[in-house]
């Protein structure tokens, strides 16, 4: 893992995730804001309207039905007087009935009450502002104090056909109350907030989920990308050793034959002679036995196409029980064979009996003073797979040298090449196979092939 992260210089998940979340939430909020706002801003605008609709209503019924009238038959407009206050009061009243209008103020051009829905207010004055002045210029405004619009119309004489003048008579303060219609706004913007904050959450633990499953990916990605390299790196060297493994196997077979066939020739002519012939005797075992080690080499450098045809796996491993059943004998060692019933299966039977016949002998020499020896096949049928599996009760193979038995020349044994589960590993890896090999230190070993039916 350590080379994994050395690939990756920062941990995906965390950096993608977190910082989605922070883009996310920024989002949101400013979208709660500009939603808000636009409310807000929709919410005065309309509101003017309306209170600009009511003004004009206002204006309109005031001075048609109060003004002309009151000054007409009492040549002045006194509010102070209780007839002419219940008069314009009735008036005022009866025109804002089922408009939702929390209060009117009339001030006069000096910015006193002279009429208010509220009676304690009449005759105070009232708190004139910017917008006051705007409405005494002829111009509508509106202010919005605690939730409170107050708009101010300016109160005009109008002409016989009920069009407006400019004399301005007094200003109208219309006061609507927006704090249900604020709250609305605040609950839409809290609804806002958090249906974005839910579908936040939602995305983000979308998110870290595709995320993880990606960065998992790319761990594995760059762990088979590491096992490739170092696949290429030691097939690079393979290649360059098997080339000159077999270019120094050759140089060496030929004079080596020419030392056992001169030895086995002295060996008969010098036969009375007792001495030198166990010496000859011991050259050309020794002879034998290096051929070997060169055959072994040429079959590491240079391994064989399998030739496959019909195989009869119990043939096959009969046949190296046979060939070795005189060593099993001369070590003591008691075979049990416990073959099933499988399939005949397209493979070569030769190159299969080596790689068995090459199990068996290690398994003889982990077995020097006797032991058990178990060989089995079974069949896999839901898989199509063929087993085939031999159990020694030898010593076992340490960990630390189990990781090494397929490297190519290493060996334990004195006189060992080092090559023959390397090239038993070739074998069955050419048969689209594959080895395993599980051993633990006293409980014995067991090498199984697994083959495709």
């Amino acid at each position: 893992m350590q080379g994994i992260e050395s690939i990756r210089p920062f941990k995906l998940v965390k950096y993608f995730a977190y910082t989605s979340f922070g883009l996310i939430f920024i989002s949101t909020l400013i979208l709660s804001f500009i939603v808000s706002r636009g409310g807000k801003s929709l919410l005065l605008k309309k509101s003017e309207e309306y209170a600009h609709l009511v003004g004009e209503n206002l204006n309109h019924q005031v001075y048609l039905q109060f003004t002309i009238p009151t000054y007409l038959r009492f040549g002045k407009i006194r509010l102070r007087e209780r007839a002419q206050f219940e008069v314009l009061d009735k008036i005022v009243r009866n025109t804002i009935h089922g408009f939702d209008i929390e209060q009117v103020n009339i001030y006069d051009v000096n910015g006193i009450i002279a009429y208010s829905t509220d009676p304690n207010l009449v005759g105070k004055r009232g708190n004139v502002s910017k917008e006051f002045e705007l409405a005494k210029q002829g111009q509508i405004a509106s202010k919005l104090v605690v939730h409170r619009l107050k708009t101010y119309v300016p109160f005009r004489a109008e002409k016989p056909l009920g069009q407006e003048t400019k004399w301005i008579l007094g200003i109208f303060e219309i006061v609507q109350n927006l704090s249900k219609d604020c709250k609305i706004i605040s609950q839409f913007q809290h609804t806002v907030i958090g249906s974005a904050f839910i579908t936040m959450i939602l995305l983000f633990v979308g998110l870290t989920l595709i995320v993880r499953r990606a960065d998992k990916i790319i761990e594995s990605r760059a762990r088979e990308k590491k096992r490739l390299e170092d696949q290429l790196r030691q097939a690079e060297h393979l290649a360059t050793l098997g080339e000159m493994v077999a270019a120094v196997s050759h140089e060496i077979r030929n004079p080596l034959g020419i030392i056992k066939s001169t030895a086995e020739m002295l060996k008969k002519k010098i036969s009375d002679n007792k001495i030198h012939s166990q010496l000859l005797e011991i050259i050309v075992d020794e002879t034998n036995r290096l051929n070997r080690v060169l055959t072994e080499f040429l079959d590491f450098a240079r391994p064989q196409i399998p030739n496959f045809t019909n195989c009869n796996i119990k043939e096959v491993l009969e046949k190296a029980v046979n060939y070795l059943r005189p060593e099993f004998e001369k070590h003591n060692i008691r075979v049990v064979k416990q073959y099933q019933d499988s399939p005949i299966i397209k493979a070569d039977p030769d190159l299969l009996y080596r790689a068995s016949l090459n199990v068996l002998i290690n398994a003889i020499q982990a077995m020097p003073e006797g032991g058990r020896l178990l060989i089995k096949n079974q069949f896999d049928g839901e898989n199509r797979h063929v087993y085939i599996e031999f159990l020694d009760s030898g010593p076992g193979i340490p960990e630390g040298i189990l990781k090494k038995v397929f490297n190519p020349f290493f060996t334990t044994k004195e006189k060992g090449s080092g090559l023959g589960l390397c090239i038993v590993k070739s074998i069955v890896e050419s048969h689209g196979g594959e080895i395993r090999i599980e051993s633990k230190e006293g409980e014995g070993t067991r090498v199984i092939f697994v083959l495709r039916a």
